[in-house]
């Protein structure tokens, strides 16, 4: 009679738990003051990305996007911070991808940044709205060619048969703008900004006893808080 492995794969995985709750940093790189912020979160934002980006961070901008779709259930992702204009958050992505149906059906959405090489973290909550054709164009134009080729021929989000499929979608956008020096911008692609109501602002701590600063957006401008860990 065979051998079960219920027993190993059962011990297996208690070790792993017991590695993973051994898992642990104690922080202690920084702390963070309600007087190092300024009134201003958005400004305070770009001292931090600044700073993320002094250390050479890897990716930076990469910052995970939360959504909701129709159902309430909500889905997250890791895109790229392209620009901060006006005020907003902007990203750029296929208009006809899961995410953009979410988009659509609610507008309310969340964005976290997590820099561990600093010991901090960055979550904002707002809402969301497609940017002017404008600056989808200008930055579409600025992006490597693969790139501006991959915006056509991937159909973002849908079921495909195999690696295959994409390779030969590629192959055909290649074969449809050789020759042409401006790949033009795919009327499905295009951006986002995301304006804030809530920034919250997490320096991590000894003992877990961490700094969280949050601003909540009023008529009269931002107002200020600590929040306990």
């Amino acid at each position: 009679m065979a051998k079960t492995n219920a027993i190993p794969n059962l011990i297996t995985i208690a070790a792993l738990d017991n590695t993973l709750a051994g898992l642990r940093e104690d922080y202690k790189r920084a702390t963070l003051d309600r007087a190092d912020t300024g009134s201003d979160p958005l400004l305070f934002f770009r001292n931090w990305l600044d700073e993320a980006l002094a250390a050479q961070v890897p990716e930076p901008n990469a910052m995970t996007l939360a959504t909701v779709d129709v159902s309430g259930q909500p889905h997250a992702r890791i895109v790229l911070l392209k620009g901060l204009e006006d005020g907003q958050f902007v990203f750029y992505t296929n208009y006809e991808s899961h995410k953009a149906a979410e988009i659509s059906e609610n507008g309310r959405v969340a964005l976290v940044f997590f820099w561990p090489e600093l010991e901090r973290q960055v979550r904002i909550e707002g809402l969301i709205a497609k940017v002017s054709a404008e600056m989808s164009e200008a930055y579409f134009a600025v992006r490597p060619r693969r790139s501006q080729l991959g915006a056509w021929a991937s159909p973002q989000s849908r079921e495909v048969t195999g690696r295959e499929v994409l390779e030969e979608r590629f192959q055909e956008a290649e074969s449809r703008f050789e020759g042409v020096a401006s790949v033009p911008r795919p009327t499905h692609w295009g951006g986002y900004g995301v304006t804030a109501h809530l920034m919250e602002f997490w320096q991590g701590r000894r003992s877990r006893m961490h700094d969280r600063i949050v601003f909540r957006k009023t008529d009269g401008g931002w107002e200020p808080v600590r929040l306990a860990p």
